[in-house]
């Protein structure tokens, strides 16, 4: 599409937007008593609507049968874990028997490393981005600790090449071969949250295998965002977090993902707990442990029943709305942004985007690197209305949701982005 730098043209977009009905589902900010231009769902999303009513059904269920809510709810809570699969599976492109909602991201990270980070003498490495996320940086950290290997042996942290933000995937694949006889796993953010590079999971699952090495993914900033596919492209493990693109609240249950080809092996070392034991023995409180087949079986305490409330009724918007479209009005939305900032700075003189150009490299978000004035730019931003992420010492962050935000919310973002430059 050529686009046009005008609100004409993004009144037009939105006018034609398939999706724009599913904004008035969500509750929006305002700041001074206006909307907000809020691009901030890649650190917590919206709450919608409906949130309020899934909530007060469990506790008006709560509150009328007690325990009996575990049978006798309008969703029973024993089975509560079951809810979720069919919108997750669809979200991450999992079987459902292979994902379950679950615990917190870091918790889920922990659990998954001790079944699929077994390292020997001779193969003991693992590899990641440089600068991941900080809880995931301390538990590769903690793991390798553990095991008694220093993290200045055990990781290998792959950076971009000198004058350059993203990874090449050429250089992931080198990387990867030539650690090939030490590595033990290879875990990257799906999508990094800095630069909100989008990494090639079929290349480097594939490459990770080829290596001997088990692959996993954390998804914090890819579910709800962009197209996966972890079932077909053989993924060992994922795991997420629910408050960012789910719109499941903050703090929201989390959730992990596991292969098929792991469902049946009993023989992986794992942190076990009750819920993860086998369903129809679970009440009769004997020793010996006997995992659920797939994600199931990683569980470990009772499902979190308001939390996970929360959760189905963001995931009920996308199984409305489809991940398809979602991700057809995303490339959209996150191109028209690009286009518009690219046509106020062409010479990037007072900042560059740091984020991949390509559409299937990167998700809804834009990372602006300042070069000057930038948090005297982003604070402007703020004073006017908007809502978005200062991340240090030099970015800006801006991810426009295609659940709620508009094309006339880009433009007027960028109007007032132009408008603090030159202030």
């Amino acid at each position: 599409m050529n686009f046009e730098n005008s609100l004409s043209f993004a009144k037009k977009l939105d006018r034609t937007d398939p999706l724009k009905s599913l904004r008035q589902k969500f509750h929006l900010p305002k700041v001074n008593g206006q909307t907000a231009l809020y691009f901030t769902g890649n650190s917590l999303g919206l709450q919608p609507k409906a949130t309020k009513s899934f909530l007060t059904q469990e506790l008006s269920d709560w509150a009328a049968l007690g325990v009996e809510g575990h049978f006798h709810a309008k969703r029973p809570w024993l089975y509560y874990h079951k809810f979720s699969k069919k919108a997750l599976s669809t979200l991450v492109g999992a079987k459902p028997i292979e994902v379950v909602a679950m615990n917190q991201l870091t918790v889920n990270l922990h659990l998954m490393m001790t079944s699929f980070y077994r390292p020997t003498a001779s193969r003991y490495k693992i590899l990641t981005e440089a600068g991941a996320f900080p809880s995931d940086q301390y538990a590769f950290e903690s793991q390798l600790k553990m095991h008694n290997i220093h993290p200045d042996d055990g990781l290998i942290e792959l950076m971009p090449r000198q004058g350059e933000y993203a990874l090449r995937t050429e250089d992931i694949l080198k990387a990867i071969d030539e650690h090939r006889d030490q590595l033990a796993l290879v875990i990257f953010g799906a999508v990094q949250y800095y630069s909100g590079q989008f990494f090639d999971i079929k290349k480097i699952t594939e490459a990770g295998h080829r290596a001997g090495a088990y692959v996993g993914f954390d998804l914090a900033h890819a579910i709800g965002n962009v197209p996966l596919s972890l079932h077909k492209h053989e993924v060992d493990f994922a795991v997420w977090c629910s408050y960012k693109y789910l719109n499941a609240g903050p703090g929201g249950i989390a959730g992990t993902f596991v292969h098929e080809t792991h469902a049946s092996n009993t023989t992986l070392v794992r942190l076990a707990g009750w819920w993860g034991h086998h369903e129809k023995d679970r009440f009769q409180m004997k020793k010996g442990f006997i995992p659920m087949p797939g994600a199931d079986g990683w569980q470990l305490s009772n499902v979190p029943i308001l939390s996970s409330a929360a959760l189905l009724a963001s995931l009920a918007l996308f199984e409305e709305a489809g991940i398809k479209n979602l991700r057809k009005k995303s490339v959209m939305l996150t191109g028209y942004l690009e286009y518009l900032l690219n046509s106020i700075d062409q010479h990037h003189e007072h900042f560059t985007i740091i984020t991949n150009s390509k559409a299937d490299e990167r998700g809804c978000q834009l990372s602006i690197l300042m070069k000057k004035n930038g948090k005297k730019v982003f604070n402007a931003l703020t004073k006017n209305g908007v809502i978005g992420d200062w991340r240090e010492p030099d970015v800006i962050r801006v991810a426009p949701v295609p659940l709620y935000n508009t094309f006339e919310d880009v433009f007027q973002f960028v109007t007032l982005f132009k408008r603090a430059l030159r202030k």
